[in-house]
């Protein structure tokens, strides 16, 4: 079994997760999960029928926006530098955002994160921000 996805927008990353107390109460909370439930919702559409339960290879391809000093300026200022570089090196991590990832596909697309076998995740430079997402049966 082969599934590709393309989900666009700039990539989101997983936040670190808050602890807080009240009073007497401490507690934890997922600052991504509005996210994460949004994600899942654009991803529901593509999902098997039921969660995949064999070892998987996952494929993460997170292609993020260019800032305006990749480009030229005055009459060049549509054309891309020389200069600009293809990878993205800064932040968001790219562990981070694979984790975003894996928890809101998690029991949609495979029944547990312990699945996943082989994992091939990059951060690219583009016109057009997207995730790229290919899962594969091993």
């Amino acid at each position: 079994m082969e599934i590709h996805l393309e989900i666009l927008g700039e990539p989101k990353a997983q936040a670190r997760h808050r602890h807080f107390s009240r009073g007497q109460f401490h507690g934890t909370y997922d600052p991504s999960k509005d996210k994460k439930e949004s994600f899942a919702s654009i991803i529901q559409k593509d999902a098997p029928k039921e969660p995949i339960t064999d070892p998987i290879s996952l494929e993460l391809v997170f292609y993020m926006g260019r800032p305006k000093n990749h480009y030229g300026s005055g009459k060049k200022a549509e054309l891309l530098k020389d200069s600009a570089p293809e990878y993205h090196s800064g932040r968001p991590d790219l562990d981070n955002l694979c984790k975003f990832c894996q928890d809101a596909m998690n029991k949609i697309f495979w029944r547990d994160d312990s699945q996943i076998c082989r994992l091939f995740a990059e951060k690219k430079y583009s016109e057009r921000p997207r995730v790229e997402i290919l899962i594969k049966t091993l």
